[in-house]
């Protein structure tokens, strides 16, 4: 079970996890064995880490997701009502992939970035309440405040951080970092 565990932490998600379970079986791995494996899983700093739950909100840190295909799986892991913090240094990305979710799931975007132009008129389709804010301490205090008790603040970029970050990692912990200041 060493194994299993490694990969899962190294892989990082709940898809994957999933699917260890299932080859574990095929190799016949106990049952047992593999429910400890996923009742013990860590995720990875930065991917669907949950952050804090402060008055009901819960904040979730996927600053990792630096691509639109990312995004997706986090926008479609969340069964409660989503802000959505996303944004970063956009070259053209093709957002329509999205949409569909962003309508069902999607409350309000904040797009933290210096421009992102490209990503709140692709957004505009899909919902009309847009914020665009340039520091993480806006888009955390923004998110805070249109959230309601049971809903999920998500950061899940989308996009690469080098708009105004070193890297994903310093937008996640600046992300930690104001969520713990609320």
């Amino acid at each position: 079970m060493d194994r299993l565990e490694k990969t899962l932490k190294e892989s990082g998600g709940i898809y994957a996890g999933m699917a260890k379970s299932i080859a574990s079986r095929l190799i016949d791995v106990r049952k047992e064995g593999i429910k400890n494996s996923l009742n013990g899983f860590q995720n990875q700093a930065h991917r669907l880490e949950e952050v804090a739950c402060i008055r009901g909100v819960r904040f979730i840190n996927d600053s990792k997701a630096t691509n639109v295909n990312a995004a997706w799986f986090a926008l479609e892991s969340q069964d409660k009502p989503i802000i959505w913090i996303a944004g970063g240094r956009d070259s053209g990305h093709d957002y329509s992939s999205l949409l569909p979710l962003v309508a069902k799931k999607v409350k309000a975007l904040i797009c933290l970035s210096a421009d992102g132009s490209n990503l709140v008129s692709q957004m505009q389709e899909a919902m009309a309440c847009i914020y665009h804010v340039r520091f993480m301490e806006a888009a955390v205090n923004t998110a805070y405040r249109l959230a309601d008790p049971g809903d999920n603040v998500l950061l899940s970029p989308a996009c690469p951080s080098f708009d105004l970050f070193e890297n994903y990692a310093d937008r996640g912990n600046q992300f930690k970092a104001h969520v713990y200041a609320l």
